[in-house]
């Protein structure tokens, strides 16, 4: 691969599932952009499309084949270069796909212009290169070449898990942990605060556990702690965060820094001990809810987030009540509520003791009700209160954004998208509040 430019102009790019797959699309996105390319919607006629996939439950892959049918149909003789999860665990299924032309899993980013240019010159076969990811050891560092066309700018600090647990096909994807050196840290929150940027978010796979992999093992503390140098910089929020790897120093960094926003995302999954146990999740109900106590001692007001898993294999209706009930304890004040999907290759997948799908749908049901409810009581105790909101989105003369502790705010009065507001919060509107200058 020469890197030479082939006759190509219009490239379009679709991306599914989280935070960290976003990121890794816009540094793709800079990568193309670089080489001359233009970007265009993904809905519009292209000469090249990249699908950054993903493979969390059985319906990601369905919807990641549906996306490359689409492009296919859309233009039968553009490119079609598929990456991500889904890629890289089960490259067979994409390669026999009509249109697909390039193939590389969750590595080989910083090279996927080649591998485009190269199959295009090619004209038959498919290019790329699936990576045993067992054995990847560096963090891919692409730095950002083009800026997103957002408020808050994501910034991909870590890859990888080596959490296993049981329903889980990340760490197969993903590979160990790889982290990205403080340096080049401080050099992409230098490039972003430079662009405007009020926010960053720092995500990573298994987030918690950077720097375990660099020499002299920095923590994830030590990583905010040189975002958060740039005097620059307004908001620093963090990614999902296993409770476990919740440090008392990286506690006490948000406690201290007023430009750490008071929220974080610690998934519970269950809030039952026996399936806690059966996911491999290592902690158990009595430690996590000391944790939150402790979280919320430290950090008064603090929104904790969290994801739930309803009708793993082997969860008795008991058991799901349990978690109903624990659940309600906690008052989170917000969650993301996931029947559970069986994923090939997976301890749980194996299990004989499947949960039907009709007891799984329900259960969501169930607790997706207890999740608004609790929404809804988190957000009308914060009515009265003045807080900092980052605007986004301006839609029919209402713009809305999110305060540091994640909630949605809305309001018609003449704000600016991209800007910090001080807004007094005044009544419950659609999914979040309504706000008012103050």
């Amino acid at each position: 691969m020469n890197g030479r430019r082939c006759v190509l102009s219009a490239v379009a790019f679709m991306t599914l599932g989280c935070k960290v797959n976003q990121f890794e699309t816009e540094t793709m996105e800079g990568l193309f952009r670089a080489r001359g390319y233009d970007v265009v919607p993904f809905e519009e006629s292209a000469d090249v499309y990249v699908v950054n996939t993903c493979s969390v439950t059985h319906l990601s892959d369905r919807k990641s084949r549906q996306i490359i049918r689409r492009a296919a149909r859309t233009n039968p003789r553009a490119c079609i270069a598929v990456c991500g999860c889904y890629a890289q665990v089960a490259p067979e299924e994409i390669r026999a796909l009509d249109g697909v032309r390039v193939v590389i899993g969750t590595k080989e980013r910083a090279q996927i212009v080649d591998y485009v240019e190269e199959a295009m010159r090619a004209e038959s076969g498919i290019s790329g290169q699936i990576t045993d990811i067992m054995q990847a050891r560096t963090f891919e560092d692409i730095p950002l070449a083009h800026m997103p066309q957002r408020t808050r700018a994501f910034l991909k600090i870590e890859d990888g898990c080596q959490n296993f647990c049981t329903f889980c096909i990340i760490p197969y994807a993903r590979g160990p942990v790889k982290s990205r050196e403080l340096a080049a840290v401080r050099r992409e929150t230098e490039r972003i605060a430079a662009a405007g940027f009020h926010e960053i978010v720092l995500t990573g796979i298994h987030l918690g556990a950077y720097g375990i992999d660099l020499p002299g093992r920095p923590t994830l503390a030590d990583a905010c702690r040189t975002a958060l140098s740039l005097p620059e910089l307004r908001r620093l929020r963090l990614g999902s965060l296993e409770s476990v790897e919740l440090s008392n120093d990286l506690l006490e960094l948000i406690r201290t820094e007023p430009r750490f926003a008071a929220h974080l995302h610690l998934p519970l999954q269950a809030g039952s001990d026996g399936v806690l146990t059966a996911m491999n999740r290592h902690y158990d109900t009595a430690a996590f809810a000391r944790l939150i106590e402790d979280v919320r001692r430290a950090v008064p007001g603090v929104a904790v987030s969290t994801d739930i898993i309803v009708g793993f294999p082997g969860e008795t209706e008991a058991q799901f009540e349990e978690s109903l009930d624990f659940v309600r304890r906690m008052g989170f004040a917000r969650m993301h509520v996931f029947p559970y999907s069986a994923r090939r290759g997976t301890p749980a997948a194996r299990r004989p003791d499947q949960v039907p799908a009709p007891i799984r749908k329900e259960r969501a049901a169930r607790m997706q009700a207890l999740a608004e409810e609790l929404a809804v009581g988190y957000h009308r105790a914060a009515l009265g209160t003045v807080t900092d909101v980052l605007f986004e989105t301006t839609a029919h003369g209402v713009t809305d954004g999110l305060t540091d502790t994640y909630i949605r705010v809305y309001t018609d009065a003449p704000v600016t998208r991209g800007d910090l507001v001080s807004v007094r919060l005044t009544r419950l509107f659609r999914d979040g509040v309504w706000g008012e200058p103050a």
